[in-house]
């Protein structure tokens, strides 16, 4: 038997890792220095070739920017709200439809569905949908109820962009736990219900325990997607009246291409992805302190 040296190990390890350094390095290294720069800058469309250090000037703006911590509230309300209705909605319908699903495999398709459509298309239907004047919504319910309702109004949007954004994705949650419910061992579940345990008592001490992983990492995936929204939200209402919709992406969008403040669009979002990063790495190191305490 032959025995490679460590080496030839290494320069082999070193030959494969060098084009996927090089893609980091040109598409992902390069753009965060710029923009790095772009952030401690005075810079606008005219000298992007020629930026002035201007130290933390940019971040102080969006610090003492009202409208950036409105964008952080709505942000972080939108993230929480949209993942926990996605994910409880999704893991519902995963268990209760599940064996509906075993056999007429072809339902799942359609469920996925609204996956299919682009998130700002989403945003047009519902757009022309729910119009105070022109909508089918508003029309039948004042011409059959009499109820007057401004869905895309100040008091009601935040709840219209919910619901639009928890109806679209909640097939991504309804996929992913059909996926984990299906993959627990049928042994498990007849041994318990051998010892007496009821379907529910299965549910909550058995299969919700083996699903938990995926319950997580939907949550994370969901939360992330929801506090990074964009599309539908800027198609439905853009910022919204006195930027009461206004998203984080929505706000450094409105920053960089309406006011021109490149340096201050380009902070904001130095200081998201700070905020991101750290999040990311404390729910890493709490599920590896987890794994090594049950280990």
């Amino acid at each position: 038997m032959t025995t490679t040296s460590p080496s030839v190990r290494t320069s082999e390890f070193r030959l494969l890792a060098t084009p996927l350094v090089l893609f980091l390095l040109v598409f992902l290294g390069f753009p965060a220095i710029v923009n790095l720069v772009y952030s401690v800058s005075q810079v606008s469309f005219e000298t992007l070739r020629s930026p002035q250090l201007s130290g933390f000037s940019n971040f102080a703006a969006v610090w003492n920017d009202a409208a950036f911590w409105r964008s952080v509230w709505f942000s972080l309300r939108f993230g929480v709200l949209t993942a926990l209705l996605e994910c409880g909605l999704g893991l519902f319908l995963a268990i209760f439809l599940s064996p509906l699903i075993v056999k007429r495999s072809w339902l799942l398709a359609i469920l996925m569905l609204p996956l299919m459509v682009a998130p700002a298309l989403v945003g047009l239907m519902y757009r022309l949908v729910l119009h105070e004047f022109v909508g089918p919504v508003p029309y039948y319910l004042w011409t059959w109820f009499g109820a007057g309702v401004s869905f895309l109004g100040p008091g009601s949007a935040f709840w219209t962009l919910v619901t639009v954004e928890t109806l679209q994705w909640t097939p991504f949650a309804l996929l992913l736990f059909y996926m984990a419910y299906q993959a627990i061992p049928a042994d498990i579940g007849e041994a318990a219900a051998i010892d007496g345990a009821g379907p529910l008592r299965r549910l909550w001490r058995i299969e919700l325990p083996l699903m938990a992983p995926t319950i997580v990492a939907a949550l994370l995936i969901r939360f992330i997607d929801g506090f990074r929204v964009f599309d539908n939200v800027y198609v439905l209402t853009g910022s919204g009246p006195g930027g009461a919709t206004a998203s984080l992406s929505i706000y450094i969008y409105e920053a960089f291409f309406k006011q021109g403040a490149i340096g201050k669009a380009v902070a904001a979002s130095v200081l998201l992805f700070a905020a991101s990063f750290a999040v990311l790495y404390g729910l890493n190191a709490l599920a590896t302190r987890r794994k090594g305490a049950a280990a």
